[in-house]
């Protein structure tokens, strides 16, 4: 299945859905919201890690992943120049937080080698565990006037976060020796928790819609965090990659899910914790539309003659 395919019957349909929910019920996007971040992205976690297990390769993608992520925040938020171009953590996310699982995954499987698909999945564990772990905790605490950090309230917010209560669910199933059976399971719910999440991204363009304002207003600056999460990341990758001398294929897989559109789980935080919603669904439409080009665009560059 192409990325046109993918788009559109797996994701426009849910959109629409949630658009029409938008424009008559505009409390639907946080009633979904909040007992999907609750509930579901443990579940989703803990779906990913007991389906397909953790070997070498995932482990090293997930690694790159999390801590260049990890880097890339810091270097923004150190740098007052850069701070002004992403002067919040909702643009900052939105740059660097890729739909590597609805998205990312389906594309490697469908033009790239089979055998990198573990590095697809540690990748898109290591942004989905950033995500969690510490994007509740940023967005919660945003005053610009507070730049120390509390040790203690970040140690408290990445316990209580999705990614650690799904970490701890796995550690608990793996003692009950249960694992296989329950990763079969948990991988159902966790792809409606997907496709619900894609209902709340169209319930808030509807909102928009509503109230009267434009879908493309890029006010808010949301042009420089599409152009840091569709141009730049990948581009970061592929220097990184590399520097580690990873393979032609290798260096596919990682690049390819560093160029996805903007995550789901952004609009997820945003409704949840009421922070720049409308930013967060443009970033998102936005960046899943301009991706059908610039990701072909960057397969035909640089892996072209990569096949199956």
């Amino acid at each position: 299945m192409q990325l046109e395919q993918i788009l559109l019957f797996s994701i426009v349909p849910f959109l629409l859905i949630g658009f029409l929910i938008g424009k008559n019920k505009p409390i639907a996007s946080e009633i979904i919201s909040i007992p999907l971040i609750k509930f579901g992205i443990p579940i989703s976690v803990m779906g990913l890690l007991l389906k397909n297990g953790v070997d070498k390769d995932l482990l090293k993608a997930a690694i790159m992943a999390f801590f260049t992520i990890s880097f890339l925040i810091v270097l923004i938020n150190c740098f007052p120049k850069l701070k002004k171009i992403f002067p919040n953590y909702t643009l900052q996310l939105g740059g660097l937080i890729g739909n590597t699982s609805f998205l990312g995954i389906p594309i490697a499987m469908a033009l790239l080698p089979t055998n990198t698909i573990d590095l697809t999945i540690g990748f898109d564990l290591g942004t989905t565990f950033f995500a969690w772990l510490f994007g509740p905790y940023l967005l919660q605490n945003r005053n610009r006037n507070n730049k120390v950090f509390n040790i203690k309230k970040i140690l408290i917010g990445i316990l209580n976060s999705p990614a650690s209560k799904g970490i701890i669910g796995v550690l608990i199933t793996y003692q009950l020796g249960i694992e296989t059976y329950l990763g079969e399971i948990l991988w159902i719910p966790a792809m409606i928790i997907i496709f619900l999440a894609i209902i709340v991204v169209g319930t808030r363009l509807g909102i928009i819609i509503e109230r009267g304002n434009k879908i493309f207003d890029f006010s808010g600056k949301i042009q420089y965090s599409l152009i840091l999460k569709l141009i730049v990341f990948p581009i970061a990758i592929l220097f990184i990659c590399i520097l580690l001398n990873f393979s032609q294929a290798e260096s596919a897989a990682l690049i390819l899910q560093a160029a996805t559109p903007t995550a789901i789980s952004t609009i997820l935080m945003a409704e949840a914790y009421k922070i720049n919603q409308d930013i967060s669904a443009k970033l998102l439409f936005f960046a899943t539309i301009i991706s059908i080009l610039t990701i072909p665009f960057i397969r035909f560059i640089f892996f072209n003659n990569l096949t199956q």
